[in-house]
């Protein structure tokens, strides 16, 4: 059950259900002394012993088809454990709510001649319409309905209902779907000519294809390397055995350009989202489960696709924060891939242009197999990377978000008829609003975090909690009310402002969440930049990755520290990776290209090896910091998270916490690190105090013994709500 009970439990299959109470199957059982009729996952079915235990029966089932296979049902348990989460909710993760529910079925009543009836069927005396009915249904070659029976016999129901209380017909009651969707056709594409170090890189995958024990491989190229014609061709080899492929990408990034890359190239795909109905999801996850899909293309969640043939796993941009989630139960797709083809013995490739630190360090212990792809196609040169130091200089007048050299390379990539793409990681106008006159903030009521100012519509928007009010005219604090309130920070809005004002012959478009919220507009958006009908691209990270326009020969960041100092160990690799991706969107066609790194830290290791192109240059000076101070690679990490109404009775629970940890470590003479606790870098969210305590431990088992020993003995205030996050990637 995903609520109630963490553990198993037995129960009696009568005779009746036997054949149809099955592992990976939902079923109804009693519970409790009041045997409440509630429905529960069957896990294992045995033949045994139960001595002189009272079992109940199982009353029921609820599914006709299995939901979850062997190899499932186990990868399922081992996430459970791992992740700290109840058997129950990782089956409801994986299982989704559209297959639950039977989205796009109905119930029908469908309508058979028993075979003892077919065989003495000239010899049964009836009316001549009851006789025509049975006779019809007898050489039907599947079962009917009583409408679609009545309608082929031209008669109306009562000459069925007397055959059926004649018990000569059978009737039973059977869940059938009426969805439909149009599968994706496209006009097929050949195989393209693999340079020398794609055809190395695609055999070195088909020798782990090969393998009765495969390792997982790291895909470690450059942006432009052509990784995903690799993986086309792999996934082919993959079909031509007669098994499926998953490939997995940043929901993000699932842009029509991935979708005709894989359709113009498969005859049988499925594609997942997080846009689609539950009516498609489920009819995408029945054509999955048949077979009939060759490639499963999907962010997340598509790791759990019901695959019966699965031939391989491919996790595209690997490094992406958006394959964790934040949520029971808070898996990892890139861990979750890995334990999956580890149990259907089936390759799983890592590709990146800027591989996690954790991946990284696996394929150097020689966990996963290294490909490396240091070259653009065609040799093409990496373009060239320019950082501009924004702190202040009381030399130039030049105000705004976009610098005196940007500007310039703008003005010029414009004249020579290039496209442009800028990258600001904050949507909204202004970022802070504050009275200079007394020093209020404008502040979320929930979060007690500042505001931001969205134009279009006058607003200001908490981006945590979704609050909105109307931005204020004057200062609102009533003792003030200073008409002169600041607006200060740049947001996408205000950028998108500045570009019209300088460019105002260009056309342009902004893509972030704001403008994005439609299905099918970031579709558009694309495709009126793909076209050239719009020449600036202004936007978030959505736009920084596995985007190919040959024609943009310029990309400006235009501040590249908005998470560099984040309390958060990953914060310089998070900037370097998101630097070295946004940069790879230019120089792709024979052009070239060139890319402007805003920041007031140029000479933080994390922008420099970013601006050189150098991922080993990044890994060498990281890792021996996360190596000294107990950090992921090197060591496994626990955030645990409370939060509550009131301050003091999170940080008393936080604190009881802190030490029934240290408790437990020493009483099994092992060592847990801890960081806190501490309030959470945003400490109020949605009305709620939060505190946080980070746990750092080279024994696994250890750390996760201690959270259990935690939930068991520590008795949780009624108002305070905690978790523990296994390898948490949000530190904030």
């Amino acid at each position: 059950m995903s609520t109630g009970p963490e553990k198993t439990f037995d129960y009696l299959v009568p005779d009746e259900l036997v054949g149809e109470v099955l592992p990976g199957r939902r079923v109804y059982v009693p519970l409790g002394r009041s045997n409440r009729r509630v429905m529960a996952y069957c896990v294992a079915v045995e033949r045994k012993e139960y001595g002189t235990r009272k079992l109940k029966y199982v009353l029921g089932t609820l599914d006709q088809q299995t939901l979850l296979s062997s190899h499932m049902m186990q990868m399922t348990q081992w996430m459970a454990d791992y992740y700290l989460a109840s058997w129950g909710q990782v089956l409801d993760a994986v299982i989704p709510a559209a297959v639950r529910g039977n989205a796009g079925t109905r119930e029908v009543t469908l309508l058979s001649v028993p075979s003892e009836v077919v065989m003495r069927l000239s010899t049964i005396k009836l009316p001549e319409k009851q006789h025509k009915v049975l006779a019809t249904l007898a050489a039907a070659s599947k079962p009917m309905t009583p409408g679609d029976l009545a309608e082929k016999c031209g008669c109306t129901q009562a000459p069925i209902t007397g055959l059926r209380k004649k018990r000569l017909i059978d009737s039973e009651v059977r869940r059938v779907s009426h969805a439909h969707f149009d599968e994706i056709d496209m006009e097929r594409e050949p195989a393209k000519t693999l340079s020398e170090t794609q055809a190395s890189a695609l055999q070195t995958i088909l020798n782990q294809v090969k393998s009765p024990q495969p390792k997982p491989i790291l895909l470690h190229g450059v942006t432009g390397s052509g990784k995903t014609e690799v993986y086309i061709q792999a996934i082919q080899h993959v079909i031509d055995q007669g098994k499926q492929a998953i490939v997995l990408v940043p929901e993000i990034s699932l842009t029509p350009q991935t979708k005709q890359r894989f359709a113009s190239r498969f005859d049988r795909i499925a594609v997942l989202h997080s846009h689609m109905s539950d009516v498609e999801r489920h009819w995408q996850w029945k054509r999955i489960a048949s077979g009939i899909v060759n490639v499963v293309v999907g962010a997340r969640s598509a790791v759990f696709a019901p695959t019966p043939q699965l031939g391989m796993i491919i996790l595209d941009e690997e490094h992406d924060t958006s394959f964790k989630q934040d949520s029971v139960p808070r898996y990892h797709a890139r861990e979750v891939a890995a334990k999956r083809a580890e149990y259907e013995k089936v390759p799983l490739i890592l590709g990146t242009a800027t591989p996690s630190l954790e991946t990284f360090y696996r394929a150097q212990k020689g966990e996963y197999e290294l490909i490396a792809m240091p070259n653009r196609i065609g040799n093409r040169p990496l373009p060239a990377v320019r950082t501009v130091d924004m702190r202040y200089d009381k030399t130039t007048s030049f105000r705004g978000a976009i610098s005196r050299q940007l500007y310039h390379s703008m003005k010029r990539t414009l004249e020579q008829d290039g496209q442009i793409i800028l990258l600001l990681n904050r949507r909204g106008h202004s970022t802070h609003i504050q009275c200079p006159a007394c020093g209020h903030l404008v502040e979320c009521p929930h979060c007690e975090i500042p505001l931001t100012h969205h134009i279009t519509d006058g607003s200001t928007v908490c981006h945590y909690c979704d609050y909105r009010s109307t931005a204020p005219r004057v200062c609102p604090v009533p003792t003030c009310r200073y008409s002169g309130i600041r607006f200060s920070g740049i947001g996408t809005q205000k950028l998108e402002q500045e570009v019209k004002s300088k460019f105002s012959s260009f056309p342009i478009i902004r893509m972030d969440s704001d403008t994005m919220k439609k299905p099918g507009s970031h579709e558009a958006a694309l495709e009126r930049f793909r076209n050239r009908e719009v020449k600036i691209l202004v936007g978030t990270q959505m736009i920084a990755k596995g985007l190919d326009f040959p024609n943009v020969t310029l990309v400006g960041v235009i501040n590249a520290d908005t998470a560099l100092h984040f309390p958060d160990v990953r914060a310089g690799e998070r900037t370097f990776q998101l630097i070295t991706q946004v940069a790879g969107r230019t120089g792709r066609g024979d052009l070239g290209g060139e890319v402007l790194v805003q920041t007031l830290s140029p000479d933080h290791p994390a922008i420099e090896a970013a601006t050189r192109h150098d991922y080993a240059l990044f890994a060498e000076r990281e890792l021996p910091f996360r190596r000294d101070f107990q950090m992921t690679p090197f060591a496994h990490m626990v955030r645990i998270i409370a939060r509550g109404p009131t301050q003091p009775s999170v940080e008393l629970f936080m604190q009881r916490v802190s030490e029934e940890m240290a408790r437990f470590a020493e009483e099994n003479r092992g060592e847990i690190s801890q960081q806190g606790p501490a309030p959470a870098p945003i400490e109020k969210l949605r009305g709620n105090y939060r505190y946080h305590l980070l746990l750092h431990s080279f024994d696994r088992q250890l750390m996760r013994d201690a959270v259990v020993r935690c939930r068991e003995k520590i008795a949780v205030p009624e108002d305070v709500v905690w978790i523990a996050d296994v390898d948490p990637i949000d530190m904030m």
